[in-house]
Parts: C-alpha cells; sequence; structure tokens
C-alpha cells in the first residue's frame, strides 16, 4: 500500500492557497507537468477528484478541502519533527509548543521567554494563543507541550496541573473622571467599562464581581487585547478592568500609569487566578521541564 506524498500534499495545499497551478509551481519552484502529475497521482491515491480547474483559478472539491485542512497538519508535524531531528544531532534541547491564553500579561510573557534565552538557550518555544478550554484539548491530544490556563481546570490523567499565579484585578479609569480611592460594582456600573471577551475566564470573573453586589450591567465594549482596553481608557472612553500586572511593571513595587488614567484597587478585591498544564509523562523532556522551570519562578 503507497504512503501519501508529503510533496503532492504540499503541492495542493500550495494551489489551494494560491489559486493556479501556475503559481503553485513559481512558489514551489518545480516545473508546471511536475504540479500536474503531483495532483493526478494525489487524486488517483485518494480515488477522489481533489479540484475543479477553472478557467482562471483553480477550486478545491468537498474532498480536496478536507485533505487541505488535515494536510496542514501532517505538513506541520512534519516540519516538527525535522527540527526535532536536527536539534538533536547538534545537541540543542528541543522546541516546546506553548499555549497562552489572553490573560497572560504582555509585560510577563517577555520577561519570562528573556529568562529561558539565558538559562536554556537551545530550547525554542513557540507561541500558539489558545482559549483555556482549547489548550487543554489540544495538551490531551498531544500538540501542545505546556498551556497557561484559566483556574480551575478539570484534571485529567493526561494532563498535570499546578496552581501558577493569582493576580488582583484593578480598574484603569479616565483621570477626568475623578476616580474614587476604590472602584465599586455600584460606581462602575453607572459608568462605561470594558473588559474581555465573553468566552474568556475574566469574562466571568468581572459578571460573579458585579453580580455579588446585586448588579449586572453590560459592558461598553469586549475585547481580547489588554492593550485596546488600556487605550480606551486612555481617551477617555470607558473605563477597563485588567490584571495589575498588566498596568505595573513586574521588576517594579510603583505601578505605571498612562498620561490621562488613574489606577485604582477593586472593592471588594478580586482576584484572576491562573494555572500552568502540561502533559503527564514518567520521564519529562528536558526542554519542556526548563520551560516548567522558568515559568515557576514568575509564579506568585
Amino acid at each position: 500500500m503507497r504512503n501519501l506524498n508529503l510533496d503532492q500534499l504540499q503541492t495542493l495545499v500550495a494551489i489551494a492557497d494560491l489559486g493556479t497551478f501556475a503559481a503553485a509551481a513559481q512558489a514551489l519552484h518545480l516545473a508546471p507537468p511536475t504540479v500536474s502529475l503531483h495532483i493526478k497521482e494525489l487524486e488517483s491515491r485518494m480515488q477522489a477528484p481533489l479540484l475543479v480547474r477553472g478557467r482562471r483559478q483553480a477550486e478545491l472539491t468537498a474532498a480536496g478541502q478536507v485533505l487541505v485542512e488535515e494536510g496542514r497538519k501532517l505538513l506541520a508535524a512534519s516540519d516538527d519533527l525535522i527540527d526535532l531531528v536536527q536539534r538533536r544531532a547538534s545537541g540543542r534541547a528541543g522546541v516546546v509548543r506553548v499555549g497562552v491564553s489572553a490573560g497572560v500579561s504582555t509585560r510577563l510573557l517577555p520577561l519570562m521567554l528573556e529568562a529561558l534565552g539565558r538559562r536554556s538557550p537551545g530550547v525554542e518555544v513557540r507561541l500558539e494563543a489558545v482559549g483555556s478550554a482549547d489548550a487543554m484539548q489540544r495538551l490531551k491530544a498531544g500538540t501542545l507541550d505546556v498551556a497557561i490556563v484559566a483556574s480551575p481546570q478539570s484534571a485529567s490523567a493526561e494532563v498535570q496541573i499546578t496552581p501558577w499565579r493569582s493576580d488582583a484585578m484593578v480598574a484603569v479609569v479616565p483621570s477626568a473622571w475623578n476616580p474614587p480611592a476604590r472602584i465599586t460594582p455600584a460606581w462602575l456600573a453607572e459608568r462605561r467599562w470594558a473588559s474581555f471577551a465573553p468566552a474568556t475566564q475574566m469574562h466571568g470573573l468581572i459578571a460573579a464581581w458585579f453580580g455579588q453586589a446585586g448588579f449586572h450591567p453590560r459592558p461598553f465594549l469586549t475585547l481580547s487585547y489588554p492593550g485596546a482596553l488600556k487605550s480606551l481608557a486612555a481617551a477617555s472612553q470607558s473605563a477597563a478592568l485588567l490584571p495589575l500586572e498588566e498596568v505595573q511593571d513586574p521588576q517594579e513595587v510603583s505601578g505605571v500609569e498612562a498620561p490621562g488614567v488613574q489606577v485604582r484597587p477593586l472593592a471588594p478585591a478580586l482576584l484572576r487566578p491562573m494555572a500552568v498544564a502540561h502533559r503527564t509523562s514518567p520521564t519529562l523532556n528536558p526542554a519542556v521541564a526548563s520551560v516548567l522551570e522558568v515559568l515557576a519562578e514568575f509564579g506568585n
């Protein structure tokens, strides 16, 4: 039985991305007849038509669409395998795939990567923005090695979970609003405020914070990027509810406030818990172990 030819699969993906056989041939540095042969042999192997050849553009059939979608994963896995072999052959540690949710500080993340680079220069971290629920599924499936996730998460035999950080949430408020020393649900419910998207853990935390005080206001805007939320406050458009680490230099005691905004604690206090999850293994990969050690140093 003939196995799937990855070169032929790459050709199909290139046609899907670029639209024509000629463009794929140019991008892959192949002769046009070779591209046609790749598709002919791939269709024969699949026993199904994969492309509809139009006058200007080639379009995928339903079968071709499935093959391209799943084939991208095979090609990525092939690249990872080649990289792993080359790294082991040259004595380098390896690649660690780390899933990061929107709640991880954009200030803290570069510091962690810098610390890892100093300690284990042979380790390459590939970051992927992924929600906590998806990260847990991908850890089980083996397409991620480590993930920083919202806590709590359901434990499983395949994934080990360790509490990591529990950071205070604060309000970033336009200075023109003359905010009080502490921001209460009652005060904020009467004003425009923005926070993270509904699918995120922090959206639920903030909704519960309002709810426990008897309020259920709708946010003025929901976004997935902390920087955008801070910009809204700086432009006096709305208050923003963020983890303290987003508005404070992790290596400094004092907060870093942008012009036109003030950072205020919440009353009652609200904490955002996070955990580090990784695949369970009797013998932990040294590269993964290095990443976990650095993450532990930045826990609280």
